[in-house]
């Protein structure tokens, strides 16, 4: 009869590493609220600036990693995985078509109309 001996593993390594890169990411979107550089933020792409894009992207990367991280995505097979970030980066990226499509149509309106903007 064996007897497997169960070591507890620390996991306080990957803990810091994950909000090591987590901080980095919001650092790096904090200061770029912040800082607007005219170059990302006067040129746009798709109908909307770059600095939006460059939001939206990394805000996808840190719900990417936090899944990965804190729902243990990493120990799973490909097919799991792929089957719940694929689905939650569908839903995102329909969300944003439809805020941005609603969105350029409510700007229509107020622009091109007589409404007034009470907001």
């Amino acid at each position: 009869m064996s007897h497997d001996s169960h070591e507890h593993v620390s996991n306080l390594g990957r803990i810091w590493k994950v909000f090591g890169i987590l901080s980095v990411i919001t650092t790096v979107e904090v200061a770029l609220g912040i800082v607007k550089p005219d170059a990302l933020h006067m040129h746009t792409l798709l109908g909307m600036n770059l600095l939006n894009w460059i939001f939206i992207i990394l805000t996808i990367v840190k719900a990417y990693y936090i899944v990965w991280a804190f729902m243990h995505m990493e120990g799973e097979k490909a097919s799991l995985r792929w089957s719940v970030v694929a689905t939650v980066i569908f839903l995102i990226l329909y969300l944003i078509f439809i805020l941005l499509v609603e969105g350029d149509y409510i700007y229509g309106v107020f622009a091109n109309s007589t409404i007034k903007w009470n907001f």
